[in-house]
């Protein structure tokens, strides 16, 4: 069996590609042409020799529907010439002596040798094949008929440009580290073949011919797919004139999302029964549902253009106010964030005929306008930027339709016009320009239009809202919303989807759920669309997490913790269902959207409030429930935030969502989720006169470090949650070395007549205004929350916190008992049934001197909580009361410094208590 080489790939440099290299080049491949025209293996530039994975044929075409591949020919090497004979009554001859200095080229000529005229089409590089990736035309004619098919998937509709319409490309294995992929461009054919868009037919004796351009590359298939269509720009340019691309002025178009296209006639432009324009209104309609548009176009002509002899222009100038009013219009739109553009119909020229570029031009002047309405075009001209760059810089062409590549200089926006009536998943436009600035075009006459907001969402480009025809359904607030919903993600991420290398279609587990990727330096995002109905949930794709980042899905706004399997990580995902009958609507489909984020916020959650910190530069918003333009959040500076919820919002449950935002673009997000029924801390310290010295009858607590840690395992009603230790560092203070006495709050009531509203219970145990005989030195009890607190506010002293409480009894050790780790029964009142003096056990003090903390009577704080249907104060310590019988009781006697109580507060009556009293603080200096 004799092995003829011809070259069939030539890469002449070092292609350095995604952070891969390239260290060999192709020289040649090798065929066994006994078995047809197939590819057994390549010779590298050094002279070694590399075997194909798989035996490949050169390609395939479609002849009547029905595939048939190179490998089933007869073959004859002819110098650089290849014959392959097929039975079907087709001949081609492959010209694989075609070189340059940039890659291989060869040419495929086709010819009908039948007496039956053949539709042909699809033509692929490498055939195709369930074994690797390929792209051609698929099922019935139509202009979305591309699909790109991935070994083991279902084939993906994709957009490609209008001249590419006929081409194949396909990427194949060589071995493990280097892949091979081309593109087959259909070029030429004879007089008498008939070409369509499609496909050839051929008659018998017609040709037509393709040109086949191949290449190397390393890494995932992405990488191939960027080579074709990115930097080698479908073979439509040798070079890509960058010129308007690096000009700042055109760039703003890059970061904008939404665009309204509206008719001069219509009356949420201008009213003609009031004679007045409702243009604003119309602005205003939008910020509420969609956070504004960001560019409106005004179209008066077609189809009232040809009425009379006024041309394109004499129509802006006659609208009501004439064009002064319409710069003003356009100036007050502008101010809230909305530019304006003109349109111009290059085919008027029976009307008034005047020079289309400087009256074009002229019109923009006297308007101001930001930008032009390219009507039938899908492309630009140099004359026409120049007239608009002549009257000022910054005035932005937009084409009907989308460039093709080899126009793509010339213009930097456009349409993904809506002939084509189901938006393809994936638009490979925007892999070989991603700072072309797309726009999909939705109309409100044909129905809700999610389908085509998700798949736009998804490739990472905006919508043009159409309003040319008549009607405003009832469904449009629900669908605008839910375009403010992905405008509003785009918006804020806009550099990160500006990335240059975006990887399309990475690996998923699931078939019909399609994952981008997209990058900044320190951002990643991953737009998500399914196609599956029954919704989808568990670990969708791979990720790495990465030391000091963290995953948060921007759609539903919740944090997402990557799970590991196999040393790999993968990000669960949860994707709605949506009804069988939506398939094949413009509602089918589900989107999510989850973000790599560095960790640039810390947020605690601190009872009610929410403390908050950043270094890095921005404004911090604070959302109760997802962001949206339906939402309003409350903005801080970045640096130290303590937020209490209860004053921002009308609740203090349920999500909260933090974020970092930098010239509006998100920085870092964080999710807070309370849960109803959580306990918030709705007291609040007032500090007291600050003294240096200890008063009389306080000991001094110094500033340090509390690792607070309490419990209490009664969770019917729950507690607040500090069984996790927390480090708090306490500022110090001073403390009542024992409880109030009654006689101490005796001599408040003679100093100030003190008398509570609420009398009831109110020093139950006195006689006659006066505390018992031998217990003045007994703590005070039966009194409220409230009656300590005015006490306290009479001596310039304060209820101390909890934590203030639990630093005075244990200082920074995490001692379980005042005195130490060992209970000892006699260092307290150890539940002895009554009270006793304040002073009777000396021996149960804590470090600083603080005593009588535990085992007497329990001791109010000022900390209160309110968890949405109950309030209640905490209390520490325990009391001479123990309850025994049942295991219901509120847990009595003397109380470890790790366990907490709640005072459920009903009426100052009803909380006043035998065994419940106060002690006081003041702040230090």
């Amino acid at each position: 069996m004799r092995k003829v080489a011809y070259s069939l790939l030539v890469i002449i440099s070092i292609i350095l590609f995604q952070n891969h290299a390239i260290s060999q080049s192709f020289k040649d491949f090798i065929y066994h042409p006994e078995k047809g025209l197939i590819v057994t293996a390549v010779t590298l530039q050094d002279g070694s020799k590399v075997d194909l994975i798989k035996q490949i044929p050169l390609f395939s075409f479609d002849l009547n529907g029905i595939t048939t591949y190179s490998s089933n020919s007869k073959t004859i090497f002819k110098e650089d010439m290849i014959h392959c004979s097929f039975k079907e009554g087709i001949e081609a001859i492959f010209n694989s002596g075609l070189k340059n200095e940039k890659e291989w080229q060869g040419t495929l000529e086709i010819r009908n040798v039948s007496s039956d005229t053949v539709k042909l089409e699809n033509v692929v590089p490498f055939g195709k094949s369930v074994d690797h990736l390929y792209l051609t035309g698929h099922g019935p004619p139509s202009l979305s008929r591309a699909y790109l098919f991935l070994p083991d998937k279902e084939p993906v509709n994709v957009i490609l440009p209008d001249n590419a319409w006929e081409m194949g490309y396909a990427s194949m294995k060589v071995d493990q580290n280097i892949s091979a992929n081309a593109i087959a461009r259909r070029t030429s054919y004879s007089e008498d073949a008939v070409r369509r868009r499609f496909y050839t037919l051929l008659p018998p004796g017609a040709s037509v011919n393709y040109t086949f351009y191949a290449d190397l590359y390393t890494g995932a298939w992405q990488n191939g797919l960027r080579k074709m269509f990115r930097d080698r720009y479908l073979e439509d340019l040798d070079e890509f004139d960058n010129t308007l691309y690096e000009r700042p002025d055109l760039s703003w178009i890059r970061d904008d999302y939404l665009i309204a296209l509206q008719m001069a006639w219509d009356k949420e432009f201008y009213d003609f029964k009031t004679g007045q324009y409702n243009y604003y209104s119309f602005l205003d309609d939008g910020k509420i549902l969609m956070g504004g548009y960001d560019v409106y176009g005004l179209w008066p002509g077609w189809p009232r253009l040809g009425l009379d002899e006024r041309n394109q222009w004499q129509l802006y100038k006659d609208l009501p106010g004439g064009l002064s009013k319409i710069r003003e219009l356009a100036q007050k739109g502008r101010e809230s964030g909305t530019r304006f553009f003109i349109s111009y119909n290059p085919w008027d020229r029976s009307t008034n005929f005047t020079n289309h570029l400087s009256s074009m031009a002229y019109l923009i002047k006297e308007v101001n306008a930001d930008g032009v309405v390219l009507d039938t075009r899908g492309k630009s001209s140099k004359q026409l930027q120049d007239a608009a760059d002549s009257v000022r810089q910054g005035v932005v062409m937009y084409s009907e339709g989308m460039a093709i590549t080899k126009d793509m200089p010339g213009i930097v926006s456009g349409r993904v016009h809506n002939a084509i009536y189901w938006s393809p998943i994936l638009n490979l436009n925007k892999v070989i320009k991603p700072e072309f600035a797309i726009f999909r075009v939705n109309v409100l006459h044909r129905g809700a239009f999610e389908r085509d907001i998700s798949i736009s969402f998804f490739n990472g480009y905006g919508t043009e809202i159409n309003f040319f025809n008549a009607g405003r359904p009832d469904w449009v607030k629900e669908t605008f919303e839910y375009l403010g919903k992905t405008t509003k993600i785009l918006r804020e991420n806009t550099e990160t989807f500006h990335d240059r290398n975006w990887t399309p279609l990475i690996s998923t587990r699931k078939d019909k759920i399609w994952v981008n990727k997209w990058n900044t330096e320190d951002k990643t995002i991953y737009t998500i669309l399914s196609m599956r109905p029954e919704g989808s949930k568990g670990p969708l794709f791979e990720v790495t997490p990465g030391e000091g980042y963290h995953f948060v899905s921007l759609w539903s706004h919740k944090e997402i913790v990557p799970t590991k399997n196999d040393r790999k990580f993968s990000v669960f995902v949860s994707l709605d269902e949506y009804s069988n009958s939506f398939e094949g609507t413009n509602r089918e489909g589900a989107i999510e959207c989850i973000a790599r984020l560095p960790k640039l916020l810390s947020v605690k959650q601190v009872s009610d409030s929410l403390k908050i910190s950043t270094t890095s530069k921005g404004e911090i918003l604070v959302w109760k429930g997802n962001p949206s333009y339906q939402n309003t959040p409350v903005v801080f500076k970045e640096g130290e935030i303590n937020i209490s919820l209860k004053d921002h919002f009308k609740k203090s449950e349920g999500k909260f969502v933090v974020q970092l935002m930098n010239g509006g673009q998100l920085k870092d997000e964080v999710v807070i989720e309370i849960e109803p029924g959580t306990p918030q801390l709705i007291s609040q310290v007032q500090i007291t006169k600050r003294v240096k010295k200890a008063p009389k009858g306080m000991v001094k607590i110094s500033s340090g470090v509390l690792q607070f840690q309490v419990s209490n395992p009664d969770q019917f009603i729950p507690y607040p949650d500090f069984t996790k230790p927390q480090t708090v560092k306490v500022n110090g203070y001073f403390m009542d070395r024992y409880p109030v006495t009654n006689k101490e709050f005796y001599e408040f009531i003679k100093a100030t007549s003190y008398a509570p509203g609420d009398t009831a219970n109110y020093l139950k145990h006195w006689e006659n205004g006066k505390y018992p005989e031998q217990q003045e030195d007994h703590p005070v009890v039966y009194i409220s929350r409230d009656d300590a607190v005015a006490y306290a506010k009479w001596i310039g002293k304060r209820l101390p916190t909890e934590i203030e409480w639990q630093f005075a009894a244990q200082g920074s050790d995490g001692r379980k008992w005042p005195w130490g780790n060992k209970f000892v029964g006699t260092n307290c009142n150890n539940s002895s049934g009554q009270s006793t003096a304040v002073n009777q056990h000396p021996k149960g003090g804590s470090k600083y001197g603080v005593e009588d903390l535990i085992g007497n009577v329990w001791q109010i704080t000022n900390d209160v909580y309110d968890n949405g249907s109950y309030r209640f104060a905490i209390i520490r310590g325990g009391s001479f009361f123990n309850p025994t019988s049942s295991i219901w009781y509120v847990k009595g006697g003397p109380q470890p410094l790790d366990r907490t109580q709640m005072l459920l507060l009903v009426s100052p009556g009803f909380d006043r208590s035998s065994t419940v009293g106060f002690r006081c603080v003041i702040d230090a200096k």
